[in-house]
């Protein structure tokens, strides 16, 4: 048998030079990896790993993904330098608490950049300086509540909460986008300053870019805050439209 070894003859090329995220997604998601294929530019990567989750969706389920966030994450590209690390899921983090999560995550990843759907919310509602809101998610009553008061305790006002009622993950990516703007519109208070549709699993980045012509404030969803806030966290600047005002002009 011959053998040898073959000297390549280019440069190592340097891959996703804008920015390398690292996604801790539910292993029930169905959806997350679409949309930030269609919201994340074509000069940063983003890899996903799956961290197991119960059912029902219940907040006391939620938290029982404490105990294995940080194995999740250890397995993204070990021995690779990356730029963030989300932790995806909105209900989970209220039910775990972002910091802990962020202990989490560097407790295998020590001094990653940290994000989620909570904190990039945040950052979204100080971005546009708005203190009322609407939301609509796809949970039950108990999951809505817990969210509403973590909002609440922020110093941000939910003029309404409405939530489809579901407990399977898997089963919100099939609520179509059609009944998700139709909700938005019908659930929204008319002095809300913002929308925020929450969840990773409903598919509404299809429909931000009409909602916001209808009700004529910001609307923001789970997946395009995080890419919104991952691509802020490495100071990239390069507008994405078609996905709402925040990817256009927030950046």
């Amino acid at each position: 048998m011959k053998s040898s070894i073959i000297n390549h003859q280019q440069p190592l090329e340097i891959l996703a030079s804008a920015g390398r995220f690292g996604v801790i997604a539910l292993a029930t998601d169905f959806n997350i990896e679409v949309d930030l294929a269609q919201l994340y530019p074509k000069d940063v990567r983003f890899f996903t790993t799956r961290v197991s989750s119960l059912h029902p969706l219940t907040i006391d389920n939620l938290r029982k993904m404490d105990s294995l966030i940080s194995d999740s994450a250890a397995n993204i590209l070990p021995g690779t330098v990356l730029d963030v690390m989300i932790y995806a899921c909105t209900s989970g983090t209220i039910a775990i608490g972002v910091k802990r999560i962020e202990q989490l995550i560097r407790h295998t990843h020590p001094n990653v950049t940290v994000t989620n759907p909570v904190v990039a919310a945040l950052a979204a509602f100080k971005h546009y300086g708005i203190k009322r809101i609407s939301i609509l998610t796809p949970y039950t009553q108990a999951v809505n509540k817990e969210m509403a008061e973590f909002f609440l305790s922020q110093g941000i006002e939910v003029l309404s909460i409405a939530g489809f009622g579901f407990e399977d993950d898997t089963a919100m990516s099939f609520i179509s986008p059609q009944d998700i703007y139709r909700s938005a519109l019908t659930t929204t208070e008319k002095s809300a300053e913002l929308l925020f549709i929450s969840c990773t699993a409903l598919r509404a980045t299809s429909v931000l870019d009409k909602l916001e012509a209808k009700l004529n404030i910001p609307v923001v969803s789970s997946n395009q805050l995080l890419a919104w806030h991952s691509l802020k966290l490495v100071n990239y600047t390069k507008g994405q439209s078609g996905f709402g005002s925040l990817l256009e002009n927030g950046l």
